[in-house]
């Protein structure tokens, strides 16, 4: 075999393994396919999630902890959320989830407020207390409607 010909199938295969690890790194990452899908699960429900969806942030304390897989409709007419947390990661059975802002206007996320409680969350179970999303239009209406009503 000829120099030039060793030289091609190295550099092939060079090039071979690099699209392979960056498709690789792409599913887990992106925790596409099952992929770094790993933790155990949790829901909890919501009078308004605000336009959190699936894919969103679930952060303790800034740090994101897990992710949100499905948002949808409960029989109660509420938003349920279910949540993939970390293995690593425990949540306390009495603690608080709610809907927060990245920024002023960024993306919606999930925050846990851990409590006090020694007993921990199992895979499968609810967080009981919930805080739905704050609404800025509904915010800036109550205000100008109450300012309206106070010069009268």
């Amino acid at each position: 075999m000829s120099e030039y010909k060793r030289i091609e199938i190295i550099v092939g295969m060079f090039v071979f393994i690099g699209i392979a690890s960056m498709f690789y790194m792409a599913l887990k990452l992106g925790e596409v396919g099952g992929l770094g899908a790993e933790g155990y699960h949790l829901s909890a429900s919501f009078g308004d999630v605000g336009g959190v969806r699936a894919g969103a942030d679930v952060m303790i304390a800034g740090v994101v902890v897990g992710r949100v897989d499905d948002v949808h409709l409960n029989e109660r007419d509420q938003a349920e959320v279910s949540m993939r947390i970390h293995d690593e990661v425990k949540i306390t059975a009495d603690a608080i989830a709610s809907i927060r802002t990245k920024g002023i206007i960024g993306d919606r996320f999930i925050r846990i407020a851990q409590g006090a409680d020694d007993m921990m969350l199992a895979d499968g179970e609810s967080i009981e207390e919930t805080e739905s999303a704050i609404s800025l239009e509904g915010l800036v209406s109550k205000y100008i409607f109450s300012s309206d009503s106070k010069k009268e």
